[in-house]
């Protein structure tokens, strides 16, 4: 069997059964390196993608894989080399009629504008709470001043809204290293014109920022209220768009909710392409401490990544806290673990030894399933049979079985009497959907992190 032609027809079902940003983020460079004896070795060129892929989507690629070879297949994921792709001009050094183009240090030009190095798409976690954020930005990189133009993403603090929009200027100065890239803070466009009018340098002030062909302004909210910053910014806005420059803004509001901002600049804001970014669940928490501690050079268990995603929900203060760990680890020269996890963030510890020997009661697991539910624990054992009900009982049923151990019938006096049929149903449902509802993942971990805790 072809396994290229193969995995090609996988990846064509793949890209119809998830978000465009999945796809690209975690199948399109992935490789069929073999199918011998019903078992089909997947390759990826990023370890943290072969994970993703593994946990998350392992039933899905098994399905569609075994469609196409009408057999049951096993999957073995690994890593492979990047494959490097030569065009017909390319054939070699002896060869080759072009002039060799000086090396360009990327590094050291983002950071004189003032540019992430490191803030790339490679190293950026999706999940369902940004990917929209994610396609808009990539689309803009492939063509910035014709797709979205403006676009103005929005969200809190530390869900990675500044990283996708420096992940646009790495872009370009990859593709261009003397494209006209300009950064910068709402508060320092305004200090910027103060001092262009005090030292009477507004023509090379105007210059500088009407003649971008990437115009980055992080925190675009500061300049509501300034009737100087804002005249400004509205001609360069006009400047930069009619040259065709790409403009992105942040902001921690849309445009509608910044008060004090000028109509004609607010309509602008609109004009383009407005994204949220809300605050990252624990699957993506999860994905994020992978990308930062391998970053780090640091070996974070799957446990302990759980245990850090349960406690620190933003980016910013996970980042902060894999540093310390890495300073913690080199200078003990000890292990990441739990405890060490537990102790940091001051966590009461809990070994496994503890957790068996302590008996959880089947009422303080429904209490804590009612409250992350946010359900009262007489409705879940009441008689009703509402979708968000029926769900939060049947993990209650899955917790009590996996979690405490209890037998189906004890498990359905707690539930007011219930049948065991009705209890096998439930935990079989939930062990089903497991491997393919993230949010359902999400909130089982959610769960089983407060009731050891």
């Amino acid at each position: 069997m072809d396994t290229e032609k193969l995995w090609k027809s996988v990846l064509a079902e793949l890209e119809l059964s998830v978000s465009k940003a999945i796809y690209q983020t975690q199948f399109a460079r992935s490789q069929l390196v073999s199918l011998v004896d019903s078992v089909a070795t997947i390759g990826f060129v990023n370890p943290l993608m072969r994970t993703l892929v593994e946990t998350r989507y392992y039933s899905l690629v098994k399905s569609i894989l075994d469609h196409h070879t009408h057999a049951n297949t096993s999957l073995v994921f690994t890593i492979i080399a990047k494959r490097e792709t030569l065009s017909e001009n390319d054939a070699g050094p002896l060869f080759s009629s072009k002039r060799e183009e000086p090396t360009v240090n990327l590094t050291a030009l983002s950071r004189k504008l003032h540019i992430r190095p490191d803030a790339t798409f490679e190293n950026f976690a999706v999940s369902t709470t940004n990917q929209m954020a994610y396609a808009a930005t990539t689309a803009v990189a492939k063509n910035p001043g014709t797709a979205y133009n403006p676009l103005f993403i929005y969200g809190g603090v530390g869900v990675g809204k500044t990283h996708l929009m420096h992940a646009v200027a790495n872009n370009m100065l990859a593709k261009k290293p003397g494209a006209r890239v300009v950064y910068c803070m709402g508060e320092e466009f305004l200090n910027e014109i103060v001092e262009a009018i005090q030292t009477k340098t507004a023509r090379q002030f105007k210059q500088k920022y009407r003649s971008a062909e990437l115009l980055l302004v992080d925190d675009v909210q500061f300049i509501a209220g300034k009737q100087t910053a804002q005249e400004e910014f509205f001609h360069t806005f006009n400047a930069v768009h009619r040259e065709g420059g790409q403009i992105i803004l942040i902001s921690d509001r849309s445009p509608s909710e910044i008060a004090k901002l000028e109509d004609r600049l607010r309509s602008r804001f609109e004009g383009g392409l407005t994204v949220d970014i809300s605050a990252p669940d624990f699957e993506l928490r999860v994905a994020i401490i992978n990308i930062k501690s391998l970053a780090l050079g640091l070996s974070v268990p799957s446990d302990a990544a759980q245990l850090i995603a349960a406690n620190l929900s933003d980016t910013r203060a996970i980042e902060g806290f894999l540093r310390r760990l890495t300073t913690e680890v080199a200078s003990r020269n000890a292990s990441v673990t739990p405890e060490l996890i537990s102790s940091l963030l001051s966590i009461k510890p809990q070994s496994q030894e503890v957790k068996k020997n302590r008996r959880i009661p089947p009422q303080e697991l429904l209490d804590v399933v009612a409250n992350y539910f946010g359900i009262k624990t007489t409705a879940i054992k009441g008689p009703k049979r509402d979708r968000p009900l029926a769900r939060s009982r049947q993990v209650f049923m899955y917790l009590c079985r996996t979690e405490l151990g209890l037998t189906l019938e004890d498990i359905g006096g707690a539930l007011g009497g219930r049948d065991h049929t009705t209890i096998m149903h439930g935990v079989d449902t939930i062990t089903h959907e497991l491997s393919t509802n993230e949010r359902l993942r999400e909130a089982v971990a959610g769960i089983k992190q407060k009731l050891w805790v």
